[in-house]
């Protein structure tokens, strides 16, 4: 279900999650895409449309998000949350890879995340290839 987001509040998203994806950390000036905004706890699971509950997406993260809120780890066999990145820190989930081009989950709740929302899809790696050949990636 799309719940319409009142300007005021989808630029206070942009503003507070600095332009890019709140997942896998793409900026809208690097992709050429704009950012959507995620509902962190999906509408039909309960979540509301407040700061607390939106976060700056891509299109692809919103998209194999969907309404998903926790995913089954195949490194420990037990469901884990996704991401929250509302209430964690990104760093504390996740790393890049030695050549800075794909999201590495280093918790269940960080792998679920990058298998659930396909943050290494093969486009996006090859993007951040590019990216990171020119300087414009990983953010700092």
């Amino acid at each position: 279900m799309s719940v319409p987001i009142p300007d005021p509040l989808r630029q206070q998203i942009a503003k507070r999650d600095g332009d890019r994806c709140c997942y896998c950390l793409t900026t809208a000036v690097n992709s050429g895409v704009a950012m959507t905004c995620d509902h962190i706890q999906p509408i039909s699971k309960g979540g509301s449309t407040t700061s607390e509950n939106l976060c700056l997406a891509c299109s692809a993260c919103n998209l194999f998000k969907s309404y998903s809120t926790e995913a089954l780890d195949v490194v420990s066999g037990e469901t884990a949350p996704l991401f929250n990145p509302i209430k964690q820190s990104w760093s504390d989930h996740f790393v890049w890879s030695a050549d800075k081009t794909q999201v590495e989950g280093i918790t269940p709740t960080g792998r679920v995340t990058v298998n659930t929302l396909r943050m290494n899809r093969i486009i996006i790696v090859l993007a951040r290839q590019r990216w990171v050949s020119v300087g414009w990636h990983p953010p700092q």
